[in-house]
């Protein structure tokens, strides 16, 4: 029941400030590159990010792809792909994947590029804003690209300074936007999914609460990890109340208090753990939405009942959120 969704209350009082940032910055990049999360997709990114790019050509990396199930990842990028827009699966840590995003940034800008040639201005360097919510991935994906040439350049003409624009190893030159881009938090299911990943601090949410609801959305499609890494059977895993399968977890590990109480505290935090690490396995925590089976798709495409919110309908209360810090600017580091 919705009730016992993990509640999460954050007003995101920058995103006026970033939203304005980023009408402003737009005008001068060639590019938008989206980072999200592969193990949640739509809960990792902002529902704005349509309206506030418009028409400027936008590539989408879904990151973290190696902590994730690639049969959904792929899933993902087919959605991605029969909505017109590129995405790619990568993993900033490791690198793999970011190869492929300049050929496919010089593939979507191959008009431009024609038009800078017949200008005489085949040298200048494309420019691309990175935009994502807290922990996509950002720093990493900027140490990646840049390599030994990090810099940071102010004074830019038609830069406000401030901005950091870094060099790529391929002359590209990036944007780091300096605001905070929220994820949308009105839907109950996206918090939580936020705070599995460990993008919402533990602090401030129920620990215990929370290594329940994980192994309530992950124990259907993904058993046999649960049923592998805690010496547990797949029957008690399906079967079994998920407080008293966290029970059965810790005890299996020897989690036990003066009196043979079974530490569940332990054993929540150790799963919240070592599902972050990716030591359950690859997980993914959302899949795409179902699409019918029709003419011009015959083979119908399997997923969940993820929302995937058309930029029209984006009308978020994040609008009329209070800027309670308007005076102050928050860099993801």
């Amino acid at each position: 029941t919705m009730e016992n969704k993990i509640e999460i209350h954050w007003y995101p009082g920058h995103m006026t400030k970033t939203r304005r940032l980023m009408e402003k910055n737009l005008k001068i990049v060639d590019l938008v590159v989206e980072l999200i999360d592969a193990r949640i997709p739509q809960s990792s990114r902002n529902p704005e990010i349509e309206t506030l790019v418009g028409t400027k050509p936008r590539i989408v990396l879904i990151n973290k792809a190696d902590s994730a199930d690639d049969k959904v990842t792929q899933q993902w990028i087919a959605m991605y792909r029969r909505n017109g827009v590129v995405a790619i699966a990568t993993d900033c840590k490791s690198g793999k994947g970011l190869k492929a995003l300049e050929s496919a940034t010089r593939e979507a800008l191959a008009h431009k590029l024609l038009q800078w040639e017949a200008k005489g201005m085949g040298g200048r360097s494309i420019r691309l804003m990175i935009v994502g919510v807290p922990n996509v991935g950002k720093s990493s994906f900027i140490n990646r690209m840049a390599g030994a040439r990090r810099t940071k350049v102010e004074d830019r003409a038609g830069v406000t300074r401030g901005k950091q624009w870094v060099t790529l190893a391929s002359g590209m030159e990036l944007l780091d936007m300096p605001g905070v881009l929220w994820p949308k938090f009105e839907d109950p299911l996206v918090g939580e999914r936020l705070a599995f990943t460990g993008a919402v601090k533990d602090a401030i949410l129920d620990i215990e609460h929370m290594a329940v609801r994980l192994l309530e959305v992950i124990k259907d499609d993904y058993a046999k990890y649960i049923s592998a890494r805690y010496k547990v059977t797949i029957e008690e895993v399906i079967s079994l109340e998920s407080y008293e399968l966290l029970e059965l977890i810790a005890r299996g590990r020897g989690m036990l208090m003066a009196g043979g109480v079974i530490n569940t505290e332990r054993a929540a935090i150790m799963l919240m753990d070592e599902f972050r690490a990716g030591l359950l396995g690859r997980i993914s925590l959302e899949k795409p939405p179902v699409i019918e089976k029709t003419v011009e798709n015959p083979e119908p495409v399997e997923g969940s009942d993820v929302e995937i919110v058309a930029p029209t309908e984006v009308e978020t209360a994040q609008e009329t959120i209070q800027d309670i810090t308007q005076d102050t600017t928050t860099e993801e580091v």
